[in-house]
């Protein structure tokens, strides 16, 4: 089992689970952030740590296309260890469903 990061994190990006991930299976795109499945040991502390609820175990139904979203985009972005500064905007974005569309491929700055 791991966890896997979902729309939720989309334009939010807060980056609270990266400072309590034991093992750094946090990768970071220009507008979310993505778990490595094959890093991450199923410890669960991730998953609290996000007010945005964008982190669920993969047990949950439906997760195929986020576990695939996840796996591709942590081979090609940056690891990131340190907490860094959210989307000055991420407030508008939280409760905001639909997200999907706004996904951007591009790489985040790693840390």
């Amino acid at each position: 089992m791991t966890y896997v990061v979902t729309e939720n994190c989309i334009k939010c990006k807060l980056q609270d689970c990266v400072e309590v991930c034991p093992v750094d299976c946090f990768y970071e795109g220009e507008n979310m952030l993505v778990i490595h499945p094959d890093e991450c040991i199923d410890c669960g502390v991730c998953e609290p740590e996000c007010p945005v609820e964008a982190i669920i175990p993969d047990t949950e139904p439906d997760l195929t296309p986020w576990l695939e979203l996840n796996a591709e985009y942590a081979e090609k972005w940056p690891n990131i260890t340190r907490k860094g500064e959210p989307p000055a905007d991420w407030e508008d974005w939280k409760d905001k469903s639909g997200k999907k569309e706004h996904f951007s491929e591009n790489p985040g700055a790693g840390a």
